[in-house]
């Protein structure tokens, strides 16, 4: 049985995807407007994107402490202690990585109020907005994130 919205949604004539598409309808302003790049409408944008998804983190991470504060360790066996021990250098690790990206955000806030933000480190130019939405701790456009991962792979190649 499908949920009682997605019927109203057909038999209303309107198609799923116009009707995701509306709820969107803010976003794809922001993205597809014809304004001036990084008006002030748009840096509003990623500003909320950057600072919701630094909040996000920042739960997960909390919610991490807690659930390591809260385990007790009385194995039965040295497979369990193995495997618990595992699971939490994966839990740390995937921290570590998050605390990085939080680093990021943070930079990334800095460049909006700077008004650096959305123009690639290396040339200055202007990053596409749909990289943005998918990336907005993006500092290079995607031509030259692509030169930086081959000089990258290149030295990485001959060391």
């Amino acid at each position: 049985m499908k949920p009682q919205s997605v019927e109203m949604v057909k038999n209303s004539g309107i198609s799923m995807r116009h009707s995701l598409e509306s709820s969107d309808s803010k976003e794809s302003f922001i993205l597809d407007s014809n304004d001036s790049f990084m008006s002030p409408a748009q840096l509003e944008y990623f500003r909320n994107k950057l600072i919701s998804w630094k909040k996000q983190l920042l739960e997960e991470c909390s919610q991490t402490i807690d659930l390591m504060k809260s385990q007790e360790h009385k194995e039965a066996d040295d497979i369990d202690l193995a495997c618990n021990q595992i699971n939490e250098a994966i839990e740390l690790r995937t921290r570590e990585r998050e605390r990085k990206l939080i680093h990021k955000i943070n930079l990334a806030l800095r460049r909006i109020e700077d008004g650096s933000y959305g123009y690639c480190e290396e040339t200055g130019e202007p990053i596409n907005l749909r990289r943005l939405d998918a990336r907005p701790i993006a500092t290079f456009s995607i031509d030259a994130q692509e030169r930086h991962e081959r000089k990258e792979h290149f030295y990485r190649e001959e060391a």
